[in-house]
């Protein structure tokens, strides 16, 4: 017979948690999940924001040489100011109105303490603002993308240090306030805590930068990349789903716009969104970028002349990394900025397209990025040890030696090429005879309130300061034969003008626009700044009897 012994309870014991098994290092460093927790990730990134500040605004108004383009930002945000509608002129949709209002609230509070001080050069000021944001975001996402601080702090050198950025960040342009939202989106993208409002912002901050500066449409699919990526797989549809229509839905805002004004479509006695659409994606090409007679291939020269490095070497990058993507840790992290890199390339390339010089602003933050993180990469290659055996002592100092060698060899290449375009940046003053032509017309004219003067944009608000009527006294000169509501009031054409500022932009547009050509060919200089290409005349014009209007 047997006998069975009664089952015993006995308490559970929580299974012991057994240890990972050791794995070779990645290189990876993941970020904590508060940036603003980390006091080293605050230390470094607050220094180097600081020296980024310093450098790009010693010496901002100054250098480089006041653009018309800068000239018309600012003078549309003016115009958003003083309640005189979206721009200074007769609002044609050339670019969304968004860049503009934005540049209209960063610059209301000096505007309104000095109306004076509304110019190009001086308001260049605020545009440290929006490289401080850019410089703090490109920081947080290399950070978020699984990059080491020290890489982190690379990528924030190589963006706000490069002097393309020194130079391009200064200016009031589109693509730097474009390029800050972009950046955004990115960030809350890749945002660890994963939150679904997270994806939705990062979605309206991506519309914001469409709306901001159209182009910026062509790095939309980079973000989605890294959302696909960094979202959680249970809730990732939806969350893309989320982003995609609120992207969406505030970008349809701007034909909603036009639709709700009538000018949607063209038609007799108004303005379309039609009509500014066809233009940009009619105007002449500056041809492919590898032609050597080529508009393109002029601004490629001016970009590789200020740097090489970012430019080659994010570009090289972001192509390795994309090929790499399968196998490589690194380059699955920077899937987004890579896709960025490589579509704003084949753009550039288009033959037929054209390629204006602040294009590259839009990927600077992106070749950063990339060139960051293949030097991160390589570091780790060469600096990596095995945990599978004991490694001896000289093989390590070798090891490290090599990395030095490396490193000193990069600084040696780029130190001395980024510190020329630095000095040239912080003591040059391009802009004196701008300020010497603002200060003729300003003083030397008896009745400024009944002269009509053809000048460009980057002079316009001065003249508007110095009590030229706005628009039909102090004229953009393109005007004087595009817009009706200024023609209209030069029946003689012009015979009804007073004074042309030949400034380089006036002297190589003229020959396509009627009234401005015949200004310059019936006039004399009567004051000359500068020397060279770089000069401004000041030009009286004379009417058919040989005397002053």
């Amino acid at each position: 017979m047997t006998s069975t012994l009664p089952a015993v309870t006995t308490p559970k014991v929580p299974a012991q948690r057994q240890p990972a098994p050791e794995t070779r290092p990645t290189g990876r460093t993941a970020p904590p999940k508060r940036l603003r927790s980390s006091r080293p990730d605050l230390i470094l990134c607050g220094a180097l924001l600081v020296a980024i500040l310093v450098v790009q605004g010693w010496n901002i108004a100054d250098y480089p040489t006041l653009s018309d383009d800068e000239g018309t930002y600012l003078a549309q945000a003016w115009a958003v100011q003083e309640g005189r509608g979206l721009a200074h002129y007769t609002y044609w949709y050339d670019h969304p109105p968004l860049g503009w209002i934005q540049i209209a609230l960063l610059t209301w509070i000096p505007a309104a303490l000095s109306p004076d001080s509304m110019t190009v050069g001086t308001m260049r000021a605020a545009m440290l603002v929006i490289s401080a944001v850019s410089a703090v975001l490109v920081y947080v996402l290399g950070r978020r993308l699984s990059l080491p601080r020290w890489a982190a702090g690379l990528g924030m050198v190589l963006f706000g240090l490069s002097p393309l950025s020194v130079v391009l960040q200064r200016e009031i342009f589109l693509d730097n306030l474009a390029v800050m939202w972009t950046l955004l989106a990115f960030a809350l993208a890749a945002s660890p805590s994963r939150h679904l409002w997270h994806h939705f912002g990062a979605g309206i901050a991506a519309a914001t930068a469409v709306l901001t500066k159209e182009t910026m449409l062509f790095v939309l699919p980079a973000v989605f990349v890294t959302m696909w990526r960094h979202s959680h797989r249970d809730t990732r549809k939806f969350a893309l789903t989320g982003a995609v229509t609120a992207c969406a839905l505030i970008g349809l805002s701007y034909p909603l716009f036009a639709l709700l004004k009538g000018e949607l479509f063209p038609g007799s006695g108004h303005v379309s969104l039609w009509d500014g659409i066809k233009y940009q994606m009619t105007r002449p090409g500056s041809g492919f970028i590898l032609d050597q007679g080529s508009g393109s291939w002029g601004v490629l020269q001016s970009w590789l002349y200020y740097d090489r490095v970012l430019i080659l070497g994010g570009l090289a990058g972001g192509l390795l990394l994309l090929a790499t993507w399968r196998w490589s840790v690194t380059a699955r992290a920077l899937a987004g900025p890579s896709c960025a890199v490589v579509i704003l390339a084949l753009v550039a390339m288009r033959p037929t397209g054209y390629l204006p010089a602040m294009y590259v602003i839009q990927a600077l933050p992106f070749l950063a990025l990339v060139l960051a993180g293949g030097t991160a990469s390589v570091a780790h290659a060469v600096l990596r040890r095995w945990r599978s055996g004991a490694e001896k002592r000289y093989v390590t100092g070798g090891r490290y030696a090599l990395a030095a060698v490396l490193a000193l060899a990069a600084c040696a290449y780029v130190v001395p090429r980024w510190y020329d375009g630095a000095r040239t940046a912080v003591t040059a003053d391009a802009n004196a005879p701008y300020q010497a032509a603002s200060k003729w017309l300003a003083t030397e004219v008896a009745d400024p309130e009944d002269t009509r003067v053809l000048v460009d944009d980057a002079l316009w608000l001065d003249l508007v300061h110095a009590g030229y009527e706005p628009g039909l006294g102090a004229i953009w000169f393109y005007k004087a034969d595009l817009d009706p509501a200024v023609t209209k009031t030069m029946p003689r054409g012009w015979k009804d003008l007073d004074y042309v500022v030949a400034s380089p932009t006036v002297r190589r547009d003229a020959v396509d626009l009627p009234n401005v050509k015949a200004a310059m060919e019936h006039s004399t200089p009567v004051a000359v700044f500068g020397t060279g290409e770089d000069r401004i005349e000041i030009r009286r014009i004379q009417t058919a009897s040989g005397g002053v209007r």
